[in-house]
């Protein structure tokens, strides 16, 4: 503890602090789960005051006193964000929301566009040296600090000592007024598992080992981090440590070791949770506490390889528009910092970003994906920056997307009810073609047990999946890669061109249990590209004819051989017995794939054809 016959004279009550406060006064108040509750409630009971304008970015204490008419003819409330606890308040025009990034805030205290006079703050006890931390929010309180005319300091024991930008000496305070009294813990809403569990599922798929994380504000990104359990090697750089980081630092999941920048460190800016997550971060030099213009730069985020951004949204549009902070014209949070840390991403070696929402609200009652945002809706983050959207339903990736690509991809992850519809509201605003499809109205979650991965020969990875609407454009793009002997082997016949009508007619008779496609498809840079497609479609009760193409710079390398079994695995699953093969005489490589597949094959030739029929193993049958 600081020396008290030095600073003796900075040590007052609550009362005696907030009475040098003028009328018409500009007060910033520290904000999140660092505000100091006890200086708030004796700011607002003081009836001395008047015409005070408050400034904070999370609200908290301030929404006990937004029902009493005297408090709002004294005091005049401007938020930068609108918590939980405020929305009522904001729809009623109780507050006033001021749009702006985190990041940005320091900039216009040092400017002098927002005048600050006094804040209130809350602090750890200083040490033998006098410095004390500002804990759990350091964002932009420090700024506001550097500002002011006037701090006022609550020292709460209760306060984490954090590591990182927010160190004060008590020469930088004009009051200290020691009062102890518990942080506001914020208890995460819960969220529907079931959802969670599915869009983590997801998410996951585009989150590799030794990939540094943000996580963006709201209840969806935080569940996500439950079923983080299989990762290994991750990294935080982040505005917000919440609960949910803890369980996974304590198992070794994230551990900073494989960041390129800030090594070992979790970066953050504040931290709002549980005493958890404020007694682990206390003293703990593995944290680093910045500010927000620092931490929540792009240019400093990208410096990060292989960062992710995860944030959610409460509506995207078929354009990749996304809503963030309203619902119409009610807000319901704030701009935050998502654009910024989705633009880190996309200038880190590696990076990308992820917006994670469930595909309905309200029950299921109103879709989260939307022809068009709804009026008065603000676009937090713009369809050009939007790269990967995720629902229980899928991933739809939009970077480099024409609008008619986007239109499907998003279809194809919002929930079966709606997707119709959706498909006819973007023939209306003319994104599509008039005969465009709708993706299929079922929930093709039991596809996702369709999918595996395998080593090549030449060292890259290909993954096998189901054919999709999306893939559209890939497909054609393959079938164009092709040669013409290869085109022939397939088709019995010279085909020179594949339309958009016939790759649409090709999905679009898809069921995934008596028909489907399964493709392979390696990394090529930034792209997937489809290198080769096994298909099966119904011939009778009993019998699925088969089909593979495989373009020539990876055939040899047993990929026929690896699709074929994957789709007799599916097949038999569906109740089929065997597969059929027609095939021209000249296609050798056909018939002894077929051989080395199965035990039981026979074989009918005529002169035009040869017929291949192959039982399933016993094994895979049962």
């Amino acid at each position: 503890m600081a020396d008290n016959k030095r600073f003796k004279g900075k040590y007052v009550t609550a009362d005696e602090a907030i009475a040098t406060i003028k009328n018409g006064s500009r007060i910033f108040i520290g904000s999140g789960c660092g505000e100091p509750q006890h200086l708030i409630h004796t700011l607002a009971n003081n009836h001395n005051l008047n015409d005070i304008m408050i400034f904070q970015v999370l609200a908290h204490t301030l929404a006990d006193y937004l029902n009493s008419e005297t408090f709002l003819q004294r005091f005049s409330v401007k938020l930068f964000f609108v918590p939980i606890k405020m929305q009522q308040a904001a729809f009623e025009g109780k507050v006033d929301y001021i749009p702006t990034y985190l990041s940005q805030l320091p900039h216009l205290f040092r400017n002098n566009q927002i005048v600050i006079d006094t804040v209130l703050i809350q602090i750890s006890p200083p040490d033998a040296f006098g410095i004390a931390s500002l804990g759990v929010s350091v964002d932009v309180t420090l700024e506001a600090v550097k500002n002011a005319k006037t701090v006022i300091a609550q020292i709460n024991p209760r306060m984490p000592r954090t590591h990182g930008d927010g160190f004060l000496h008590i020469d930088e305070i004009d009051y200290l007024i020691p009062h102890e009294e518990e942080l506001i813990c914020i208890d995460h809403e819960s969220v529907e598992e079931p959802i969670a569990r599915r869009i983590a599922q997801y998410v996951k798929e585009l989150v590799d080992d030794g990939s540094t994380l943000q996580v963006g504000y709201g209840h969806m990104p935080y569940a996500l981090l439950r079923y983080f359990d299989n990762k290994n090697d991750l990294g935080i750089h982040t505005h917000m440590i919440s609960d949910a980081f803890i369980p996974l630092i304590e198992d070794g999941i994230i551990n900073n070791k494989r960041k390129n920048f800030m090594i070992g460190r979790a970066v953050a800016t504040f931290c709002m949770g549980s005493r958890i997550a404020y007694d682990y971060i206390d003293n703990n030099i593995q944290f680093y506490f910045g500010t927000a213009d620092w931490v929540n730069t792009p240019a400093i985020i990208g410096k990060n390889d292989n960062f992710i951004s995860i944030s959610s949204a409460l509506e995207v549009d078929l354009t990749g528009q996304v809503c963030s902070d309203s619902v119409g014209k009610q807000f319901f949070s704030g701009t935050g910092d998502q654009a910024n840390f989705i633009r880190g991403a996309t200038l880190s070696k590696g990076g990308l970003s992820i917006i994670a929402l469930p595909s309905t609200a309200k029950g299921g009652k109103v879709s989260r994906i939307v022809a068009t945002l709804s009026a008065g809706a603000g676009v937090a983050t713009l369809r050009a920056d939007v790269n990967f959207v995720v629902t229980e339903f899928g991933i739809a990736q939009l970077k480099g997307k024409s609008i008619s690509q986007r239109v499907i991809e998003l279809c194809q992850i919002a929930h079966p009810d709606f997707r119709e519809s959706l498909i006819e509201a973007a023939k209306e605003h003319h994104y599509i073609f008039t005969d465009q499809l709708p993706p299929r109205a079922e929930d093709l979650m039991f596809i996702e047990e369709y999918k595996s991965r395998i080593k090549l020969q030449n060292g890259k990875t290909m993954a096998v999946r189901p054919l999709l609407p999306s893939d559209e454009i890939a497909y054609r793009n393959f079938f164009y890669s092709l040669q013409k002997e290869t085109i022939f082997l397939r088709f019995f016949h010279t085909v020179t061109i594949f339309s958009r009508k016939m790759a649409q007619a090709h999905w679009a008779n898809m069921d995934y249990r008596k028909n489907i496609s399964l493709i392979g498809t390696v990394q090529n840079k930034g792209n997937k590209e489809i290198i080769a497609i096994g298909t099966y479609a119904e011939k009778d009760d009993k019998w699925a004819e088969v089909a593979f193409v495989v373009r020539e710079d990876f055939q040899h390398m047993g990929i026929s051989a690896y699709i074929f079994k994957e789709l007799e695995k599916i097949a038999a699953a569906n109740g089929f017995e065997g597969f059929f093969a027609s095939i021209l005489p000249e296609n050798r490589a056909m018939l002894n794939l077929c051989k080395k597949c199965f035990s039981d094959v026979q074989i009918k030739r005529t002169a035009d054809e040869t017929e291949i029929w192959m039982k399933f193993s016993p094994e895979i049958s049962s």
